[in-house]
């Protein structure tokens, strides 16, 4: 696509990070300074008419939230109207399959911080989008060229 990629990992500040190589799931005090940074990172490229690839585990809908519209959003409260900055546009797309092919992955992958035993966890957590969100969700049993054929169709169609 050319567009610039976001590893949301990458903006968890060390406390965040040490908290889940010790085995401690996070909070939502723990994610939403994390999830307003991205939100600022987004908002920084969408103002600069840049399009942007951010991988990042939005698990809840407030989580998403967050990053269409900001901190005023993790209280529940609708999008920031006139006077503040307007939402942004996001497709989430939201990658699903069984825990045992995540697990597999997550064991494959050397020296992060978030070991594979959070990933229960994180399923508890997982609140699938649903509308009124715009969301597609891709299954990780296809191939991974499949997956980015259907995410590009996906961007281009709507």
């Amino acid at each position: 696509l050319g567009w610039k990629f976001y590893d949301a990992d990458d903006y968890h500040p060390a406390e965040n990070k040490e908290k889940m190589a010790q085995g401690i799931p996070l909070s939502d005090e723990d994610r939403i300074p994390w999830l307003c940074a991205l939100h600022d990172v987004l908002r920084r490229e969408d103002s600069s008419g840049q399009n942007a690839v951010l991988a990042c585990s939005a698990l809840r809908k407030m989580y998403r939230r967050v990053l269409v519209s900001g901190a005023s959003a993790a209280g529940g409260r609708q999008p920031e109207q006139p006077g503040g900055s307007a939402a942004l546009h996001i497709l989430f797309v939201h990658l699903h399959g069984p825990m045992e092919i995540i697990a597999a992955r997550l064991e494959k992958r050397r020296g992060h911080f978030m070991p594979p035993e959070l990933l229960k966890s994180q399923f508890d957590t997982l609140e699938p989008p649903s509308a009124p969100e715009n969301f597609i969700t891709v299954s990780l049993e296809k191939s991974l060229p499949e997956s980015v054929l259907e995410i590009e169709r996906a961007i281009f169609q709507g």
